[in-house]
């Protein structure tokens, strides 16, 4: 197996950090996407992010690497809330209809956690795909593998874009952001994906673009029981921020309103 050494990553974390970022990106080094890795842009308690260096000559020049920890390291709240609706997939995308692999995640054995991860890591990449495609505004993905998703950069050398949490935004500019917003709303829903977890905490302003991120939790409009309920919670915080940017916003009459215009 190739070491951190070999690679020679700028960035420098703990050894245990270290050994498990260079066999999580060691694939997309192996395929030529990635030549470095710059520095952490955040942690969580699913997934870090890292700022990458691309090939010479390749656009982007930077690319996010987020990195899915262990299961064992995971603590998404309600896990099972988001898994309602929508199957298991393996590491390569495909449904998992095994008997065995099924038993193994219904016991949460060390390999049904390992599937469980990838499970995940493979519904936000193909939302991201799909999203991407059909011209919302979420980072382009490049390539993911069991547990790590490869994609555009939002930011640059100096650091990532800030999330709209951490930004106070004059009234006419927090409107052109919210309309846009809106937008992507919409076409999510053309596509019958809900965010599911839609705040200022996720997205990303860069050069007055938006950018929506963390999307393992995206839910089916048509197949999640409560695809709804989880909509009208996305405008309400996106409500919530908007308000105290001076601009009145109408959250359950435009949940309603979008929500029968595009799902019925």
């Amino acid at each position: 197996m190739t070491s951190h050494d070999e690679f020679g990553f700028t960035f420098t974390g703990g050894h245990q950090e270290s050994r498990w970022l260079t066999e999580s990106l060691s694939e997309f080094i192996e395929d030529g996407y990635v030549t470095d890795v710059l520095f952490r842009v955040k942690g969580g308690k699913e997934a870090t992010v890292y700022c990458c260096r691309a090939a010479p000559g390749a656009d982007p020049p930077l690319l996010a690497a987020k990195v899915f920890r262990p299961r064992m390291f995971r603590a998404m709240r309600n896990d099972a809330l988001y898994k309602e609706g929508r199957g298991m997939l393996d590491g390569e995308g495909k449904l998992v209809l095994d008997g065995r692999s099924r038993r193994a995640l219904a016991k949460k054995t060390a390999y049904g956690r390992t599937l469980d991860t990838a499970s995940w890591v493979r519904h936000e990449y193909a939302a991201l795909t799909d999203l991407a495609a059909a011209g919302a505004d979420v980072p382009r993905p490049l390539a993911a593998t069991a547990n790590a998703i490869l994609m555009e950069f939002v930011g640059d050398k100096e650091g990532a874009a800030p999330t709209l949490s951490s930004l106070r935004l004059p009234a006419e500019e927090a409107r052109r952001v919210l309309d846009r917003l809106l937008a992507n709303v919409e076409t999510f829903l053309s596509l019958f994906r809900v965010h599911a977890d839609l705040s200022a905490y996720n997205v990303l302003l860069w050069r007055e673009e938006v950018r929506i991120i963390d999307l393992p939790q995206v839910v089916d409009a048509l197949r999640h029981p409560g695809a709804f309920d989880l909509f009208r919670r996305d405008l309400a915080r996106l409500g919530d921020y908007f308000r105290k940017q001076g601009v009145p916003v109408d959250d359950e009459g435009l949940a309603r309103d979008l929500w029968s215009r595009w799902i019925g």
